[in-house]
């Protein structure tokens, strides 16, 4: 005969355990109810330079198929300044809940390798999405210029130091990079005109304002073909097949020349795995349904996985880190 207190002991046990299961059940269950509820109001799409920049109409294209996909509105927040690295500080201080987009391009993985003081860690705080778009920068200069291919434009700077000028979207940033490889490369005096995006510098160059400028061809391309910039160079160590007709800088008299841009879509960190795999999901869908849209000014769009996106981030990272040391940029 069992003893009572065994009995009641048995008795306890499975209590004891169907009790747990209720409570893990109770804990689990709002996890699993935001996951699948998500998302439960408007995403803030942050990006990091003023309207019409190469990473905000990227960044539009893809937030209006979100939109339609996500059932809420995919709200586009231009944070510009620092090169980027004030998007960057708001969007790592951002709830991991999925309602907070980071739209990152290729530069902040420079202010990551000289930047030393930066609030954030791109990649210990972020999680990757997907990988966008990729695409060259192309060296574009005001008609006024003259100088119709890059060994004339390089004669032309030996000849006046500083007296050709170039912007870009901010100190530190790839388009700073982009025009002080070539005055490294090349031995000559080029004069840096930082500005606050990518449009603003852009406006500049058609004003005449500066001379010169490493762009996207998403965003120099309308003005090229209309004639009001000419296009001397692409940046990728291959030609665009996009712009077949325009050599490479290495092409052009620039051995050892070659700089990939490209943007991408990431969360801050501890976002949950159900809610990641959604947005690359419909990031993707995204992607594809514009690509057409990106390729008619040299735009490919990309969506590969958070792995692949990842790894870029960090190789692109030390990449520049060692650039830096190459052209005098120090670390700040």
């Amino acid at each position: 005969m069992i003893p009572k207190r065994c009995r009641d002991g048995a008795r306890l046990v499975p209590g004891i355990i169907l009790g747990a299961t209720v409570a893990c059940a109770c804990f689990a269950q709002p996890a699993r109810d935001a996951n699948r509820e998500y998302p439960s109001r408007p995403i803030r799409l942050i990006v990091p330079f003023v309207p019409g920049g190469g990473t905000d109409i990227t960044a539009r294209l893809v937030a209006e198929r979100l939109t339609e996909a996500l059932g809420q509105q995919v709200i586009i927040d231009n944070r510009p300044g620092a090169g980027g690295n004030i998007a960057g500080a708001l969007a790592a201080q951002s709830a991991p809940d999925g309602h907070t987009l980071f739209a990152m391009g290729a530069s902040a993985t420079v202010n990551a390798a000289i930047y030393t003081k930066l609030s954030y860690d791109l990649v210990r705080d972020f999680s990757p999405i997907t990988q966008t778009t990729s695409l060259p920068y192309t060296l574009v200069v005001n008609p006024s210029v003259p100088a119709r291919s890059i060994k004339e434009l390089i004669a032309l700077a030996r000849a006046k130091p500083l007296a050709v000028s170039f912007g870009s979207n901010g100190i530190g940033g790839l388009g700073h990079l982009s025009g002080e490889l070539l005055a490294t490369l090349t031995q000559c005096r080029l004069l840096h005109v930082p500005y606050k995006g990518g449009a603003q510098a852009l406006a500049d160059l058609l004003a005449g304002q500066v001379n010169m400028l490493f762009s996207t061809p998403l965003q120099a391309a309308p003005h090229v073909r209309s004639g009001k910039l000419r296009m001397l160079a692409v940046t990728t160590r291959s030609r665009s097949k996009f712009m077949p007709d325009v050599p490479t800088m290495i092409e052009a008299g620039v051995p050892g020349y070659e700089i990939t841009t490209w943007n991408a879509l990431i969360t801050v960190r501890g976002t949950p795995a159900p809610i990641i795999a959604r947005l690359h999901k419909e990031t993707v869908r995204a992607l594809d349904a514009v690509k057409d849209r990106l390729a008619k000014d040299g735009t490919e769009a990309v969506g590969g996985t958070p792995e692949e996106l990842g790894a870029l981030m960090r190789t692109d990272i030390a990449r520049w880190r060692k650039l830096a040391q190459q052209i005098g940029i120090k670390p700040e």
